[in-house]
């Protein structure tokens, strides 16, 4: 049986670390403080907003939100970009996306102070993950997939580590982050060949491929770690990765569940991000 890798565990240490660096921001009389713009009612940027706003008051950062019709014009949801940036009781902006079709997300994603983007919306954040430089912050997602390989003492150097899926939101920056925890690093993706003889071959095997089941027993060899970011729902309407936890759990080292892996991680991520831009710029 392989180990769970809960990431309700990691949230805790993560909390206690981010609540003591809000206790000596306050003490120098500052109050991080997080910006939530929203255009629009979709359903799950409503459910994440939820869980953000709760997290942020569970640790004591405040947060601000702005919130724009669905047909709110590219100049509105610019304003309010820069309303954001402007204002310096603000340290860190989440941008919900995507944005309405009508809308040029390049754009707007790009008027934000790389200083205040703490989910990598710019392109000064994206390159600060490509060249290890401290510009903006990493993507959440990404970065609570190595807040759990940190936390139960996973040590990536001279690993062979195989990412499934190469987007910029996690693939991409998974990969670079490993790279930086040293690791030998295999991106697979759609025009793979062969995939499972290469997953097969991964010490750390990050699954991100964005489709339910995509990875089975086939896949998978014993010993290895496996960090499935995916969130899905099956026909049955439950949560699930894009990994088939009962077919691989009993053949890996370790693993992560869906729901209570990944996903947990990656609200305290944001929050922390938040605290981090604070003190970037008071500590």
């Amino acid at each position: 049986m392989a180990k769970q890798l809960l990431g309700k565990e990691v949230t805790a240490a993560l909390n206690e670390r981010i609540k003591a660096n809000v206790a000596a921001l306050q003490e120098k009389g500052v109050h991080p403080t997080l910006a939530i713009i929203r255009v629009g009612e979709n359903e799950s940027d409503i459910s994440y907003e939820r869980g953000a706003t709760k997290r942020c008051e569970t640790l004591g950062v405040a947060c601000t939100k702005i919130l724009l019709p669905a047909d709110a014009t590219q100049e509105q949801v610019l304003a309010a970009v820069e309303q954001v940036n402007k204002d310096d009781k603000i340290h860190g902006v989440l941008l919900f996306r995507p944005l309405p079709k009508h809308l040029n997300q390049t754009e707007i994603e790009n008027a934000l102070d790389p200083a205040k983007d703490v989910d990598c919306m710019t392109d000064g954040s994206m390159s600060g993950v490509f060249t290890g430089k401290a510009l903006g912050f990493p993507p959440c997602t990404p970065q609570a997939c190595m807040e759990i390989l940190d936390h139960y003492g996973i040590d990536c150097t001279g690993k062979k580590a195989v990412v499934i899926g190469r987007s910029l939101v996690v693939g991409k920056p998974a990969a670079m982050m490993l790279i930086k925890k040293n690791a030998t690093v295999t991106i697979c993706h759609t025009r793979t060949k062969d995939m499972p003889s290469v997953t097969r071959e991964a010490e750390i095997l990050i699954v991100a491929a964005g489709r339910a089941g995509v990875v089975n027993k086939d896949y998978v060899a014993p010993g290895q770690i496996v960090i499935d970011v995916g969130i899905n729902v099956n026909e049955e309407g439950k949560l699930c990765g894009d990994v088939k936890y009962d077919e691989v759990e009993p053949i890996v080292e370790a693993i992560t569940p869906v729901p209570g892996g990944v996903g947990s991680v990656t609200t305290s991520v944001l929050v922390g991000h938040v605290v981090e831009a604070a003190m970037r710029k008071y500590m």
